[in-house]
């Protein structure tokens, strides 16, 4: 079953509508406490609990809307509800990127880790760049880690399964558990 996504500009008319929405956030912890939108409920995707998610549903059978950095883990995690049963589960297009970047009401945190984009494209540069050092300081065998990074930025690029992002998720600064009732408590995003 294809995912079903919704346009900010919808989520914004529902909300300036009165509409609650029942946001799930599959970030991880430490992109959740930077910023999220206000109200949304975080389960990173490799905690995503189907029967949890159903039984904070405002209403049972109501819409839920998963929302992540750009789109791709809320997509993954729309597929898996799914497959667990649940309809009426939307992935937010363009994530909470595009949620603040409308002027749809964001919580701020004091995190300073970066985005996991960010770590992956940092670390995979850093590989390339160690691996391209090493092969012209040391032994030409070394360009084997440039290669092994590139293709699995292709890899990613073809599937949209990144390894190295779910490797970087799991690292301790990304599980920080995130401080407030934004945590845990199912609340949904309102008006204002």
């Amino acid at each position: 079953m294809p995912v079903k996504t919704i346009p900010i500009d919808e989520c914004r008319r529902l909300l300036e509508g009165g509409r609650t929405l029942h946001v799930v956030d599959v970030r991880t912890p430490a992109e959740f406490v930077r910023v999220h939108a206000t109200g949304a409920r975080l389960m990173p995707l490799d905690q995503l609990n189907a029967q949890a998610v159903a039984a904070e549903r405002p209403t049972e059978g109501g819409p839920v809307y998963v929302i992540c950095y750009r789109g791709t883990r809320a997509a993954k995690a729309c597929e898996h509800l799914q497959n667990a049963g649940l309809q009426n589960v939307y992935s937010i297009e363009g994530g909470t990127a595009a949620w603040e970047a409308h002027g749809l009401p964001v919580e701020r945190g004091t995190s300073g880790i970066i985005s996991l984009e960010r770590q992956v494209r940092i670390a995979a540069g850093s590989l390339v760049l160690a691996g391209t050092l090493l092969a012209w300081l040391v032994h030409p065998a070394f360009l084997g880690i440039a290669a092994f990074v590139g293709a699995g930025l292709v890899f990613a690029g073809a599937t949209d399964f990144c390894g190295m992002a779910m490797l970087l998720a799991k690292m301790p600064w990304n599980r920080a558990a995130p401080v407030g009732p934004a945590h845990g408590s199912p609340r949904s995003c309102s008006p204002g």
